[in-house]
């Protein structure tokens, strides 16, 4: 089955767009949940995260909510990242005639198949409005007695005609799952007048690596500023060249990494094993202190990329990601002042800092470092 995307064949650019900035679960969750009680002809929902919990349990009543008026709902989760929603759940969604499929069973039979994930992050309504971001269905974003250690994440609300192209990708990943189109009701093409620039952009594995191509590409192009955040920093060399580039160029380079809150802190250790050169050739590097930081931001100029992709090396090797790309001065400018607010608590690390670290610090990145290698080389030995 040809893919409706190819590598050279990208989703085209589309005016006419408008996005909103919704930081944090405490405002995107109550958004997203609203878009679901105001469905009136389908809702489509792809997540890698899904546990249950008290977020879960208010997702599953507004889709329930939702099919007792006649909405159609289709449910596409990841199976690994859905192993701990639980099978009570899943019997109360199947009991409403909600469409709900798991992507790739996870086999330890066929261990390299198993790595493949669809690691993006989903809701359509109506054709109407979408939304995308780092999010998954947990109580990690949104703890009910503790909100103040929510994981810091990020979710854009999509209007325009960019939403058709991401029914595309949904439509598109539910066929290679199921080997059917979803069927979902037809509805009127709205008429959209100017406003703001975005584009889709995929990831699939080594065949399609739309995200990363075009973060690079803006890298090399960006004259004032490349700012990024992702929770697992373990870039390719190319990356890694490309900020080096900018920042010996002039452009004002930085990183927001995760601190002493992570969910692996393993990957934090090996993420530092980056630190030394780059700081040498006057990368910024911040690290988030409050809580997790879980949100994945290229901003670079006026471009914007905001979505499922950590930019690591095992998401472009193995996960299903989308990102949404945005052109647009004023979103810029949110998506800038959510950086200088996070930058605020945040430790700077200087190069003499990093120069000064203790002898521990140093045997955690080494040991992190090799543990990402043997998993990669496994990983390639098991490709056959």
């Amino acid at each position: 089955m040809p893919l409706p995307y190819k590598q050279n064949n990208h989703f085209h650019w589309h005016t006419g767009c408008r996005f909103s900035l919704l930081v944090d679960g405490e405002q995107y969750f109550p958004t997203m949940l609203a878009a679901i009680d105001q469905a009136k002809y389908f809702i489509l929902l792809e997540l890698y995260l899904v546990e249950s919990g008290h977020v879960t349990r208010h997702f599953i009543k507004a889709l329930i909510r939702a099919r007792q008026r006649g909405v159609v709902v289709y449910l596409l989760l990841d199976d690994y990242g859905c192993r701990f929603l639980e099978p009570l759940d899943r019997e109360i969604l199947l009991a409403q005639d909600i469409k709900l499929v798991f992507y790739n069973p996870f086999d330890y039979r066929r261990f390299y198949r198993s790595l493949r994930r669809d690691h993006r992050k989903l809701l359509l309504v109506d054709g109407v409005t979408g939304f995308t971001g780092g999010t998954g269905l947990s109580d990690a974003f949104a703890p009910p007695f503790v909100p103040q250690q929510a994981w810091h994440e990020v979710m854009v609300q999509i209007e325009g005609p960019v939403v058709a192209d991401w029914e595309q990708v949904f439509s598109h990943t539910w066929q290679t799952v199921t080997g059917q189109l979803p069927d979902f009701p037809a509805y009127s093409k709205q008429q959209y007048s100017p406003g703001q620039s975005g584009r889709v952009a995929l990831s699939a594995g080594l065949s399609l690596q739309e995200i990363k191509r075009a973060f690079i590409k803006q890298v090399r192009h960006a004259s004032q500023r490349v700012w990024l955040t992702t929770p697992y920093f373990i870039p390719s060399l190319k990356i890694r060249r490309a900020l080096i580039r900018r920042a010996r160029a002039g452009v004002d380079v930085r990183l927001l990494l995760p601190g002493p809150l992570s969910d692996h802190p393993w990957v934090s250790h090996a993420a530092r094993g980056f630190y030394h050169r780059l700081l040498r050739h006057g990368i910024r590097i911040f690290e988030y202190q409050p809580r997790f930081t879980h949100a994945k931001i290229g901003l670079c100029d006026d471009w914007c990329t905001i979505g499922s992709s950590n930019l690591d090396r095992w998401n472009q090797r193995w996960n299903l990601d989308g990102n949404q790309e945005i052109d647009a001065p004023d979103f810029a400018a949110q998506v800038a002042q959510l950086f200088e607010t996070d930058f605020a608590q945040s430790r700077e690390i200087t190069l003499d800092d990093w120069l000064a670290r203790s002898r521990v610090q140093r045997l955690q990145e080494w040991l992190a470092a090799r543990l990402v290698m043997l998993i990669e080389l496994v990983a390639r030995r098991y490709r056959k």
